[in-house]
């Protein structure tokens, strides 16, 4: 071997290694968490001109006579709009707009946004804190920024140093632990028909934060979940099951039952670009919850953390009437709560040799609970092409702010739109239920629970 080829070997091993293998935080940048940032790693303090206040604990105490799944009532009823922004006056507020919600302004002149007063409501078990505080300085991105390890209980990069860290606190986001979620799937199509596309149970399990869990137990699983529809009657008994890990040494695994096969089948195609059948086809698979399963066809960069404008504390809207919210062309404005937050902006651009339906996002994560509320795409064109959003619940029972209930995306070509996660007028909204077996999601469960 020549020294010139040794060399290069040398430059592009280390090229891996400053890529895939991020250090962890100082002990002294860590120390930050107990001092000027959340235990989270937001800013602890609110912002100069006093509309984002400091953080002081979120909401952690649950509203008296309160039972666990109920739907969760508005925690401000009497708050009014401080401000309402639409086409007439957006370039006033374009900084903290992000493109697709100017884009709707644009093309609907009813739509607007009513903001409310910020309420920095989100919050975590305090062994959540724990353990993040502990992953600061131990967590670090591997596989080229794709896959993770040295982190467990919390989140795995509250200092981030750049978009793959990001993405890894998202995906691996506080979201109350283990979840059921009777729910329905609303789509609007361009001439302003509503119709159920999928209705059934959702069923979620972050072993990542098991309470009986370590760092040294974890076996590399961060999200197990197993969807079961039990409507319309044509996709009756079809069911989803879908397992993440972080790393290739935890392989994701997907499986899926047909009901006119009467048998469960691996499914790849649940994945990245893939229309979604939940969503009748409007959403793909990896918009799905905001974030679905691994995005390694995008480079990530971190662009930085701005102020904007995202939904939030949307409890009104959980419990509104399917009528009163989803509406012709767009969710209706007036059920919907803006606030003025401060999120961190991750672009996710095409890399080189993937191929991708959406070449381009940019996600608008919010920096209290480390969930997207906000992304927007584009097309191979670089023409503005989807808007997704989450209306983000506050559950203080738990205590989480989730942005699993209420997610959907609007086609900026096509004129539809669709809203996932939906209990609205079911008995129960997002409930925290007892540690679920392994064995539940495993491929023979799936057919148990699809088979009819």
């Amino acid at each position: 071997m020549t020294q010139f080829v040794k060399n290069t070997l040398l430059v592009a091993a280390l090229m891996a290694t400053a890529v895939g293998a991020q250090a962890a935080v100082s002990a002294e940048e860590a120390a930050k968490l107990k001092t000027s940032l959340t235990p989270m790693g937001a800013e602890k303090a609110g912002n100069k001109e006093g509309t984002i206040p400091p953080w002081e604990g979120g909401a952690t105490k649950a509203p008296a006579g309160y039972k666990s799944g109920d739907p969760r009532p508005d925690l401000f009823p009497g708050e009014k709009p401080t401000l309402t922004i639409n086409a007439k006056n957006m370039a006033q507020y374009a900084d903290k707009l992000s493109d697709g919600v100017q884009a709707l302004m644009k093309k609907y002149p009813d739509f607007h946004i009513e903001v409310y007063p910020t309420h920095r409501t989100a919050a975590a078990p305090q062994s959540v804190y724990d353990n993040t505080f502990k992953n600061a300085t131990r967590a670090k991105t591997i596989e080229g920024g794709y896959g993770m390890e040295g982190a467990f209980g919390g989140v795995p990069f509250p200092i981030p140093h750049d978009g793959y860290e990001a993405i890894w606190n998202e995906r691996t986001a506080w979201r109350g632990g283990n979840i059921t979620l009777p729910m329905r799937v609303w789509v609007v199509t361009a001439d302003g028909r509503r119709a159920m596309a999928s209705g059934g149970t959702q069923t979620l399990s972050q072993p990542f934060y098991a309470k009986d869990g370590s760092l040294e137990k974890f076996d590399g699983y961060y999200s197990l979940g197993k969807f079961v529809a039990n409507a319309p009657g044509s996709k009756a008994g079809e069911a989803i099951l879908a397992l993440d890990g972080v790393s290739d040494a935890a392989p994701r695994g997907l499986w899926q039952y047909l009901v006119g096969q009467r048998r469960v089948r691996k499914a790849p195609s649940v994945a990245y670009d893939t229309p979604d059948s939940v969503t009748s086809g409007i959403g793909l698979f990896d918009e799905a919850f905001t974030l679905f399963g691994p995005i390694d066809k995008h480079e990530l960069k971190l662009v930085g953390k701005k102020e904007m404008y995202i939904p939030y504390n949307n409890n009104r809207a959980a419990a509104a009437k399917v009528e009163d919210l989803v509406t012709p062309n767009t969710l209706n404005p007036a059920q919907v709560r803006w606030e003025l937050h401060r999120v961190w902006e991750v672009e996710a651009t095409l890399a080189a040799g993937k191929r991708h339906v959406v070449p381009k996002r940019k996600y608008y994560i919010d920096e209290d609970s480390w969930q997207t509320a906000l992304f927007d795409g584009w097309d191979a064109k670089g023409q503005l092409w989807r808007t997704n959003f989450a209306l983000m619940l506050t559950a203080p029972d738990v205590p989480v702010v989730s942005n699993f209930v209420l997610w959907g995306g609007y086609d900026l070509q096509n004129s539809s739109y669709y809203l996932n996660m939906a209990s609205n007028e079911l008995p129960k909204q997002y409930e925290i239920v007892p540690p679920i077996p392994r064995n539940f999601f495993s491929a023979e469960s799936l057919a148990n629970e699809g088979a009819r």
